[in-house]
Order: structure tokens, then C-alpha cells, then sequence
């Protein structure tokens, strides 16, 4: 990071923190947060567990909270993520009760009007002092935009509205005197906005555009950039991360680059195996997964027998994230691979954020400080 940027800049794009392998903890504000299981300790998402988990997580050292924008979820015999907590006003609250970590609020930008959208985030924070992120959502769920009457845009168009969108917002965050926008999706008359975002900068931006215009949206306007790291090869994952890091550049601009990942670490290879496989085969909610599936456009009939197989495994534990599986040195031997390989961070998973972070803090992040990945904190989560 450039020692000439603001420090309360810095301090954002580090997360407010000097870890050089940024951790964070992916969809615990949806009902059985990204495993798509049966298993009766499969996570909750309510707001009591959220919170306690989010407070866990501050006293750890884990370095951001990011939320799914999710408005309808999946069914199954389990109702997928079918009850979810709203992702500002949940930042909002978090950030009230805590000191250290960084809580995104994930937003679709056709389902938000920017200047709405932009008080409630310069709200969130001024509550968090700093610490609130905007992950910026383009298109997703066609059922959810018909739930709202919000029809989506073709795949270029969407990105040419998010960009209006996400010009506005910046305008509002920073302009003083009040302005016009006429663009060809937004047009606003006379806008006026205070207090503008704590400290005198804007809140980090993430996003994760697959497609080559999303790549492109992201390295023109966000600080952070998710990407799937590669099931095949870290090689294949450094080379996916310097294309984005290379295009940023071309624009003058630094970018941290994140990937997703999901992560079963118990004391044995064989424990974390056998979780694992009894969670995601054993124990899977199969007819959520098919509809997940059948979203994108993955069905029997759309589809090798081979590849609908892989795309079910793949998806009954974490959406497509990567697994990670296995005991604490396994599991911080493959974060430490993914950091050579140029992420800046990896946002995880678990099938119980709250019961399995305690061993993950206790004998990961030790062994991540002893690689010079992490800086030590004073305590570790605690199951209370």
C-alpha cells in the first residue's frame, strides 16, 4: 500500500489491519449460511447467532464479515437460506458491537435507488467509524428482481446501469455542492447528501464479476476483487490473480484480490474427510441443490451425467467455494499457498460459523502467524 495514501484510506483498504492474508467469514446472515446440508447443527443465521459470532470474530482478529444478498432462498427439506437478515442493517448493527472488524453490506444495485443506498451506508459508517464495505451486486436471481417487479437487464446493459450507480454513489459520498445526474438508466435533480462517509474517504468496494465486462467493471471502480481460485492447480490461481492485478494496473490502479473458500479442519486428515463426505453426500439437501442448480441453467437435460454429478458435489458445500479439508496443518498449508499465489484474502465458510471457528482461530491462524502471514492477537474466539 502507497505511504502517500490518507491513513484513513489506508486503513480501509487494509481492512484496518496488517495482515498480509486478509480472513474473513462468508454468508453467516442466511439460514444455513453456504452448506447446503441436512445436518442438525447447520447454521441458524439468526440475529443472536450472527452476533455472537460477529463478536467472536472481532476478539479473534478476523478481518471482515461478508454477507449474502439474498431475498429468496432455495426451499429443499431444509428451506435454503430461505430466512435471511437484510446485509446493511445487519452491518449496521454489527458494527455497533464491535472494535476492530470490517462488516460489508452486499447490494444489488437495480434493487436499491442510489441515494437511498448511499445514506444508509454513510450511516453504517459512521457507526462502525470506518469499518463499513459496500459489495456491489449487478445482476442475480431472476426470481428475486420478479419478486420486486424489477426486470434484469441483459448481461452488458446491467453493467452499464452499475456503472451510473456506482458513479452516483461516489458523487453523493463526496460532492458538496448539490448536483444533477442525467444519465441514459439514472437521472437526479439537485442532489444533496450529508454527512459524508467517516474520516474523509469511502467505504471499500468489492465485487465479483465472472465475465469479462464484470472484470472489467471491477477493476475500473472497486478496491476488491473476488474471483474463484482454480480446483486444478495454485499455478492456475496465481495467473487468474496477476490478470486481474495486471488489468487494474493498466488503469492505474492497485486492486486486492480475494477468492471464496470453504474450510472442514478437525484434529485428523480422516475427521475432516469423513465430516466432510457425511455433510455433503451423507447428508446433503439434494433438492436445494437441484433448484440452485437448475438457476444456472445445470440440469440433467442441460448437461453431461458426468458434469451434473460434479456440479452437485461441488455445490452441496459452499456454492462452488473452494475446500479446504483437512487438519490444522493442511488447512494452513493451503492458505498459505493461496497468499503465494498473490490472493490478498479468502472469505470462508463453515457449516457452523460459531461452533467450528474456536479450533479454526486456536490452530490456524497460530500457524499462519508463524508463516508471517497474520499479525498475533491478544485472544483467540472462545465458544462463549
Amino acid at each position: 500500500m502507497p505511504d502517500t495514501l490518507p491513513s484513513s484510506l489506508r486503513d480501509r483498504m487494509s481492512l484496518h489491519g496488517g495482515n498480509r492474508l486478509k480472513l474473513g467469514l462468508f454468508g453467516a446472515n442466511c439460514s444455513s449460511g453456504r452448506a447446503v446440508t441436512k445436518v442438525p447443527e447447520r447454521w441458524s443465521g439468526t440475529w443472536p447467532d450472527n452476533l455472537r459470532l460477529a463478536r467472536m470474530a472481532d476478539d479473534a482478529g478476523i478481518d471482515f464479515m461478508l454477507p449474502i444478498g439474498r431475498w429468496k432462498g432455495y426451499g429443499g427439506e431444509t428451506g435454503y437460506q430461505n430466512a435471511t437478515l437484510e446485509t446493511i442493517t445487519w452491518a449496521t448493527a454489527l458494527l455497533a458491537s464491535t472494535r476492530r472488524i470490517t462488516c460489508f453490506g452486499t447490494v444489488h444495485a437495480p434493487l436499491f435507488h442510489p441515494i437511498i443506498a448511499a445514506k444508509e451506508m454513510v450511516t453504517a459508517d459512521h457507526v462502525g467509524e470506518g469499518r463499513f464495505g459496500l459489495n456491489i451486486v449487478v445482476g442475480w436471481n431472476e426470481d428475486e428482481f420478479e419478486m420486486f417487479g424489477v426486470r434484469q437487464r441483459d448481461h452488458e446493459a446491467r453493467y452499464d446501469y452499475a456503472q451510473e450507480w456506482i458513479d452516483a454513489i461516489k458523487r453523493t459520498w463526496s460532492e458538496r455542492a448539490a448536483f444533477d445526474v442525467d444519465g441514459t438508466y439514472i437521472k437526479l435533480k439537485g442532489v444533496q447528501a450529508d454527512p459524508k462517509p467517516f474520516g474523509g474517504s469511502q467505504p471499500i468496494i468489492m465485487n465479483a464479476g465472472a465475465s469479462p465486462t464484470g472484470q472489467a467493471f471491477a477493476v475500473r471502480n472497486c478496491d476488491a476483487f473476488f474471483m474463484q481460485a482454480s480446483r486444478v492447480s495454485v499455478a492456475e490461481t496465481a495467473a487468474r490473480v496477476a490478470q486481474v492485478k495486471a488489468r487494474a494496473k493498466e488503469h492505474g490502479r492497485g486492486i486486492g484480490v480475494y477468492t471464496v473458500g470453504v474450510i472442514t479442519c478437525r484434529p485428523t486428515v480422516k475427521e475432516a474427510e469423513d465430516y466432510h463426505h457425511y455433510c455433503v453426500i451423507e447428508q446433503a439437501d439434494w433438492s436445494a441443490v437441484d433448484k440452485l442448480l437448475a438457476m444456472r441453467n445445470v440440469t440433467r437435460e442441460t448437461v453431461s451425467h458426468d458434469e451434473f454429478m460434479k456440479q452437485r458435489a461441488q455445490f452441496a458445500h459452499g456454492n462452488s467455494g473452494l475446500p479446504i479439508v483437512g487438519d490444522p496443518d493442511h488447512v494452513a498449508g493451503k492458505l498459505i499457498e493461496l497468499s503465494e499465489a498473490g490472493l490478498t484474502g479468502i472469505a470462508v465458510s463453515l457449516v457452523n460459523y460459531a461452533d467450528e471457528l474456536p479450533y479454526l482461530c486456536d490452530e490456524v491462524l497460530p500457524r499462519l502467524e508463524r508463516a508471517g502471514l497474520r499479525d498475533k492477537v491478544a485472544r483467540h474466539a472462545t465458544s462463549g
